[in-house]
């Protein structure tokens, strides 16, 4: 086991073991399933609760921070958790058609100096070395991150997203739509690494605004546009990778699943090829469908993690990607957070959209997964 896959395996598995992993029906009470938080960012005109992580000027004392878009109208500027709401022209500003916001001196808002998210070489039970040489990236084994990030509702003066999105057609799962269709129960299962276990979502860390992590959100999501009864099982492991997802094949035939999601591929970044990621997915395919040639798949392209910690290979994201890509036909679809997660990176930083300072979505990001695997299940051509 190399050391990036070990330290993968240990973060998760004392994660996981501390804090469990909360399913839809177990998120404490506040959370409350909205369409339209589901609603696909990309095609949406207002974006709910973006997330900010406000980096001060030690100079002069202000903070600023972008959104994804162009700004027409901020609707809301909140605490991670909701409970308080923030005052423009008092605790921010912003010009409208720019998308960033900047926070005073004597503001309410959350603000950190770029200090603050750094901790001393060796400091940490988990090394997490710094590119740049200077001590470690800051990690956050719960909910430390949303803690310290805002978020903000908006209405965009413009939809400037460049990327090729999901789009719904139903050729290209359609068994499992044919089911959601007719109303039949439809029974889905999810392998995957500690992203699919839920980490770093608030209902996860049990804090308020207590948001699902994004499978329970997507089966949340399809239950309320459809009348099938949604069961999905989450077989995922934190520190896991392909080679582990094909020694699980019987069980999740066990499941007797009509879609399986198979979310793999930051734990593999520790050395594994794209060939043999793409053979091993493959691999998982074929023996699933040798027993039950009926299921359908979709194949999550992972999103990014840190590109400041030193073990992270960044490289073979999109390589692994592509090989995703090639497997597709009918009945097998992609879900691609990585081009995702590059266009974000573009526009915000990693700051923004981590859980834990490394290789974990925080709230928004678990919505984006959500809301990418269920453009996939849902006309939301209907919700314009």
């Amino acid at each position: 086991m190399t050391l990036l896959r070990f330290i993968f395996s240990a973060i998760a598995i004392v994660a996981g073991t501390i804090f469990g992993v909360a399913s839809a029906q177990e998120t404490a009470s506040g959370w409350r399933y909205t369409k339209e938080s589901m609603r696909p960012f990309w095609s949406s005109d207002v974006i709910t609760d973006e997330p900010i992580l406000f980096v001060r000027d030690i100079q002069t004392g202000e903070s600023r921070g972008t959104v994804l878009f162009p700004i027409d109208q901020v609707i809301a500027v909140r605490s991670s958790a909701g409970d308080v709401q923030y005052t423009q022209g008092v605790d921010y500003r912003f010009d409208r058609g720019s998308s960033e916001l900047v926070v005073p001196p004597g503001s309410r808002i959350v603000t950190v100096a770029a200090s603050d998210l750094r901790r001393p070489a060796n400091s940490q039970k988990h090394r997490l070395t710094h590119r740049d040489g200077n001590g470690e990236i800051m990690f956050g084994a719960k909910l430390e991150y949303h803690q310290i990030q805002t978020h903000v509702t908006y209405r965009k003066s413009r939809s400037d997203w460049p990327l090729e999105m999901p789009r719904f057609d139903a050729a290209t799962l359609p068994k499992t739509l044919k089911k959601l269709r007719d109303g039949e129960a439809l029974s889905i299962v999810l392998l995957g690494d500690s992203i699919s276990t839920g980490c770093n979502a608030s209902s996860w860390g049990g804090g308020a605004p207590f948001q699902p992590a994004y499978q329970d959100l997507l089966v949340q999501h399809l239950q309320s546009r459809y009348k099938s009864n949604v069961s999905l099982k989450n077989l995922a492991v934190g520190g896991t990778s392909t080679p582990w997802g094909i020694t699980m094949v019987e069980t999740v035939l066990e499941n007797r699943p009509d879609l399986v999601i198979l979310a793999f591929g930051m734990n593999d970044s520790a050395g594994r090829t794209p060939k043999e990621y793409g053979d091993n997915i493959a691999t998982i395919i074929e023996r699933t469908r040798a027993s039950a040639p009926e299921t359908e798949f979709i194949l999550i392209a992972s999103m990014l993690g840190n590109r400041d910690w030193t073990l992270l290979k960044h490289d073979v994201f999109p390589q692994y990607r592509d090989k995703l890509a090639a497997l597709c036909n009918q009945g097998v679809a992609l879900a691609d957070m990585t081009s995702v997660w590059e266009e974000f990176l573009k526009r915000k930083k990693d700051a923004d959209l981590t859980g834990n300072g490394v290789n974990h979505p925080n709230d928004f990001g678990h919505r984006v997964y959500a809301q990418v695997l269920s453009a996939r299940l849902i006309d939301h051509a209907s919700d314009q």
